[in-house]
């Protein structure tokens, strides 16, 4: 093999890929970055068995080849050199990749590619097109309320459902749940598979992945392999999928409420960190004070209290458009924030049935995100 890219390009590539890799592999070979030629390009690979990544970089390929490199030292060298174009040429009798850049020389050890393990071939005709932007607001929408811990693996996952012309993402951790529909240009009619359970972790590498010049994420999933496809325009992400029933969050969507306020989301995401600052002390528990206005014209006020037995309180008032009767609820104010951070609508929803019925949070204006917050006990 001998090749020609430009030092930033696989900087990037490197960069992507490494994060398929684990701390701790099962296999040696996993701790590599399989790097081939392909259709007058350079392919790079890294897996860990439960998620693939290949990236696909613009080169110069006067011989084809390939071979697998320690990724950890491939990628911190390759950070070592300057902007320039870096030559690489493979000895394949002694599998040594040696490197020339601006001057600058190394050789690298490697494995045999024929070790490493295949990605299965990516079925365009078959997949299911969404736009990348929507794609990426929808992770950035749910991924955050799957559970961190794998004691129930469901939860650990992210539920993926099409039906007709309509795409809808949900997770949920025990204490909330997000949902997050939209619509698809195409309906996918009998393409459409059965719902499926893609690990956090996928998605939250999707994401940040995502660039703004991705016009799509094209997904699919091949027959009989438990695995799901998510590919861009230079990009392929391959995982695992998890086996098991996600539970029924339809169920665990409240559909009439007692309470009701619409807030700036600024400025309620203000007052519930406020109110961390001393929560925290207290398991992140704070009260959420809703008292609507003495007459129809007048705005209500919610106060978002947290208190620390140790160091003292803290409450931020705000004013807002309050229906239906006075409360005071107790949430873990970190899920709160969680969700504000992801809402980009100006003003917010939050409603409720009472001190012991989850806090229902959505945009204000918008039906296709909703985020449920389980209420906490104060012993009170």
């Amino acid at each position: 093999m001998r090749v020609s890219v430009l030092q930033e390009n696989l900087y990037r590539g490197l960069s992507i890929v490494s994060r398929a890799i684990s701390s701790r592999p099962s296999l040696p070979i996993l701790s590599n970055v399989l790097m081939m030629t392909e259709d007058a390009r350079l392919r790079l690979s890294a897996t860990n068995l439960q998620l693939g990544i290949t990236v696909w970089i613009g080169a110069k390929v006067d011989r084809d080849g390939s071979i697998t490199l320690p990724a950890r030292t491939f990628q911190d060298l390759v950070a070592t050199l300057p902007p320039e174009r870096v030559d690489m040429d493979l000895d394949e009798r002694t599998l040594t990749l040696h490197l020339n850049c601006a001057g600058k020389t190394a050789n690298i050890k490697g494995m045999d590619a024929v070790e490493f393990p295949q990605v299965p071939e990516f079925q365009a005709d078959r997949a299911i097109s969404v736009r990348a932007d929507v794609f990426k607001e929808m992770i950035e929408q749910v991924v955050f309320s799957a559970a961190k811990e794998e004691n129930r693996p469901v939860l650990a996952g992210v539920l993926l459902r099409f039906e007709g012309d309509v795409f809808t993402m949900a997770a949920a951790d025990g204490y909330r749940l997000s949902v997050r529909t939209t619509e698809l240009e195409f309906s996918v009619g009998d393409r459409a598979p059965e719902p499926f359970i893609v690990p956090a972790r996928t998605l939250q590498e999707l994401g940040r992945i995502i660039s703004d010049d991705d016009d799509e994420v094209l997904i699919a999933l091949p027959d009989g392999r438990g695995q799901v496809m998510f590919s861009l325009d230079s990009v392929l992400i391959v995982s695992q999928l998890i086996e098991g029933k996600f539970p029924d969050y339809e169920a665990i969507i409240p559909r009439r409420y007692e309470t009701s306020l619409m807030a700036y989301t600024t400025e309620l995401l203000a007052a519930c960190r406020s109110s961390e600052v001393f929560a925290k002390d207290s398991a992140y528990t704070a009260r959420v004070l809703i008292e609507p206005g003495s007459s129809a014209n007048e705005p209500g006020q919610v106060i978002v209290a947290g208190q620390s037995q140790e160091k003292g309180d803290a409450q931020a008032p705000l004013e807002a458009t309050i229906e239906g009767n006075a409360i005071e609820i107790s949430f873990n104010i970190r899920y709160l924030i969680d969700v504000l951070n992801v809402i980009r609508e100006d003003r917010v929803v939050l409603e409720t049935s009472g001190s012991t019925a989850p806090g229902v949070v959505r945009p204000a204006g918008r039906d296709d995100f909703i985020h449920v917050i389980m209420p906490m006990s104060t012993g009170r």
